[in-house]
């Protein structure tokens, strides 16, 4: 604040030994001090207040953009989802109508989906030659499998 050198504090303490006197002198001085101590109290409240206020300030700023780019991630997203949406819908459509106007492809198509066997379950004999499933072990059960296969 004030920059004041040792003879200067010199001069000011024998005006104010003189003007005050030797016996209220140190009453004065410490009352002095007092009042310094709480005005350099003051002044840092006021700054860190300022800081603090800032801050709020700044982190404001960050929430609302932060904010501002979640709105435009999700609409991002719904237009992303709303197009993929539209697409799917349209593939299902030119599928569905493919199908309809291909009779003799759908009954075929129908057929190897069926399960094989009176039952409906895949035996081997019925099932003819072996399938990928068969020939990986898929079909086999828990129980035939030995204890370093189910590991």
């Amino acid at each position: 604040m004030f920059d004041f050198s040792f003879s200067e504090l010199i001069v000011i303490g024998l005006v104010a030994l003189i003007v005050i006197g030797p016996r209220r002198l140190p009453t004065v001085a410490r009352a002095a001090g007092h009042f310094l101590g709480r005005l350099q109290r003051y002044v840092s409240d006021v700054k860190t207040d300022i800081q603090r206020e800032m801050q709020l300030e700044d982190l404001k700023k960050i929430q609302q953009d932060v904010e501002k780019q979640a709105r435009e991630l999700e609409d991002s997203m719904r237009s992303q989802a709303a197009k993929v949406e539209a697409d799917l819908g349209k593939t299902v459509g030119e599928v569905k109508s493919s199908l309809s106007l291909e009779p003799e492809v759908v009954a075929p198509v129908v057929e190897s989906a069926l399960p094989a066997g009176p039952g409906g379950g895949n035996s081997s004999a019925a099932a003819g030659p072996a399938t990928p499933q068969l020939a990986l072990g898929l079909d086999d059960a828990p129980a035939s499998r030995t204890p370093a296969e189910k590991a």
